[in-house]
């Protein structure tokens, strides 16, 4: 890890905007204050590695090649739901209701109030807007008509989280921004009023309009490039009414601590889980393997980065916030919106999807720009499919009836 040591101020000034700013005076002090920094960085709960190992160097080849290259982007247009608009307008019946915007982007309406996670509506998660991985398809609605938020929440500041455009654009708000400590050096940077910030260490919370919103721990890394990484905290988020409770996981590898944060503040009505862009290397080509049933190929948790999670890692990291069973509705983020990884770009969802149903374990698979109530959640919907490259072997058949077999009517055929 980097120390804390600043750039020259010349290139301090050259630096464009989208890169934000270092956090600075009280900011800074709070920081070096912080139980979770250590040696001149945030740490980790958890050790973690934050840079590829020598097999994903080797992996390169086959993972460049056409079929390869293909599988990651989807064959037709991704579905984006019509309605979104409309169908937020009424009050939700249960008093919970979430969309999912795309990536990690979610609007939570929990009670009379709207919490928005991570919005990032740019083009390119990039600080530049002509490089940098692309949006893949449409936001579902123009960010000026999500009218009555009451709180955004930032869980660190990469740029497929923290869009500096988006940001600009919610301050014409009068929205409080939640964020993790030192975050917020980038959004008064930026122009966001200091009294509209909430920033927060691990384990802090602070109360707006009637929710109580938690910065709770992550295994992750931060920072938007020319500077040292730690420098900025990265969280995942719980938020209550008092009433139902829900968590956002931001960006996380697997790690122990989901149990403790399960056991203080669960379990949850819903969880929004990362289960897209890992990067595992099996012992074995997993494409041999047959769709949706169990194999052997377990990865090596020694071979790949330790902060971001697979699908398998996130309905586990579920079960651990339920206290070790199912329950509540997990809705898989992190995916589907950019492409930021090598597995294939419907992978996250359909593993997600078989996952919770072997262990019984209710999973949301709305389309973007889709509300659901996670009290009335619908059975899911691999809607990926009718867009995505089929796999070698075809889709595992779905559904499938209680006791688990195959229901003809729904066998997949191989492309």
């Amino acid at each position: 890890m980097t120390g804390a040591g600043r750039l020259p101020s010349r290139l301090v000034k050259l630096r464009p905007a989208p890169f934000g700013a270092d956090p600075t005076g009280a900011r800074l002090e709070r920081i070096l204050r912080s139980p979770n920094w250590a040696d001149g960085a945030f740490v980790n709960p958890v050790g973690a590695r934050s840079v590829p190992t020598g097999d994903m160097i080797k992996s390169l080849p086959a993972s460049l090649r056409k079929e390869a290259r293909q599988s990651r982007k989807p064959l037709r247009p991704i579905p984006v739901h019509p309605t979104t608009l409309a169908d937020i307008a009424t009050p939700a019946a249960s008093g919970l209701r979430l969309t999912w915007m795309g990536h990690s982007s979610v609007l939570a309406e929990i009670g009379d109030r709207r919490v928005l996670f991570d919005p990032v509506w740019g083009e390119r998660c990039s600080p530049f807007a002509f490089v940098g991985p692309r949006r893949i398809h449409p936001t579902p609605v123009p960010l000026a008509s999500l009218t009555g938020l009451d709180v955004v929440v930032i869980s660190h500041d990469h740029y497929d989280h923290l869009d500096m455009p988006t940001i600009m654009a919610l301050i014409r708000s009068d929205v409080v921004f939640a964020v993790p400590l030192g975050v917020g050096s980038h959004l008064e940077y930026w122009g966001v009023p200091p009294e509209r910030l909430r920033e927060l260490d691990w384990n802090e919370s602070t109360e707006v309009a009637g929710l109580t919103l938690t910065a709770t721990p992550a295994r992750h890394f931060c920072g938007r490039g020319l500077r040292g990484r730690q420098q900025t905290l990265w969280a995942s988020w719980v938020v209550t009414d008092g009433t139902h409770r829900i968590y956002h996981s931001g960006d996380t590898g697997y790690f122990p601590g989901f149990a403790d944060i399960g056991a203080e503040h669960g379990p949850f009505d819903a969880t929004m889980i990362q289960i897209g862009a890992y990067s595992e290397f099996w012992p074995k080509n997993h494409t041999e393997c047959t769709p949706g049933e169990p194999c052997d190929c377990k990865p090596d948790p020694g071979q790949w980065p330790d902060i971001h999670m697979t699908p398998d890692e996130g309905l586990r990291a579920h079960l651990d916030l339920q206290g070790g069973q199912p329950g509540g509705v997990l809705l898989p983020i992190h995916w589907g919106t950019f492409n930021l990884a090598f597995h294939p770009w419907a992978e996250p969802a359909e593993r997600t999807m078989l996952a919770s149903h072997q262990a019984g374990q209710q999973s949301a698979s709305p389309r973007v720009g889709q509300p659901f109530e996670p009290a009335t959640c619908p059975e899911p919907d691999p809607w990926w499919r009718d867009v995505a490259v089929t796999p070698v072997n075809g889709w595992a058949v779905w559904p499938r009836d209680p006791a688990g077999s195959a229901q003809p009517s729904e066998v997949a055929v191989e492309a």
